[in-house]
């Protein structure tokens, strides 16, 4: 990846573009080749195959390409589609960086994840669905991140809230809201970021 650009969506700077642009000797893997990593990784592969059967077939969300501090975070939705249910279920996040890939059931556990994974290794979290295949499970209403978070587990609890309204915001088609949710993402993580390091 050569650049990323995005266009503001917030009141008084709708439709600005902001664009960053990385350097020719630095290494940044773009979607692509993000898509890629995880398809080779061995235990993701094997789960979405044993998904794809039984009646069920894995749908891939988009993938967020999210800019924290001087890197990338890459963030994708895992949906599994049944015959019995007409909407597709969310049922993993994997979370990918320079260094590792990782995918749990929610996103603070693939944040958590992630942030253990070796410099050139892959951790993977998954916990394998209950015997039987697919079981409808109740859609939780979106939380309320907490007000002012200064640890680390509430800012993995505050980023997990704004991802879930983000969905959320994208399902009811409010584009402006969906927009304000991931910039709120976007700082969450950065503060996250910076408190890791």
């Amino acid at each position: 990846m050569i650049a990323w650009m995005a266009a503001r969506n917030d009141p008084g700077h709708y439709g600005e573009l902001i664009v960053y642009e990385m350097g020719r000797q630095t290494l940044v893997f773009g979607p692509l080749q993000v898509e890629g990593r995880i398809d080779q990784e061995p235990s993701i592969s094997q789960q979405f195959t044993l998904w794809d059967q039984r009646g069920s077939s894995v749908v891939r969300g988009n993938l967020l390409v999210l800019p924290i501090n001087q890197s990338f975070l890459y963030v994708e939705p895992v949906y599994l589609l049944s015959e019995a249910n007409a909407l597709p279920e969310l049922r993993r996040i994997v979370t990918a960086s320079n260094t590792g890939v990782a995918m749990a059931e929610t996103l603070d556990r693939s944040l958590i994840a992630l942030a253990q994974a070796s410099t050139d290794g892959v951790t993977v979290v998954d916990e394998s669905l209950p015997p039987g295949g697919l079981t409808p499970t109740p859609t939780p209403d979106a939380a309320t991140p907490p007000t002012n978070p200064t640890t680390v587990d509430e800012l993995v609890a505050a980023a997990n809230a704004h991802l879930q309204a983000a969905e959320q915001a994208q399902r009811d088609g409010d584009w402006a809201r969906y927009g304000q949710e991931l910039e709120s993402l976007r700082e969450t993580l950065a503060q996250l970021a910076a408190l890791t390091e």
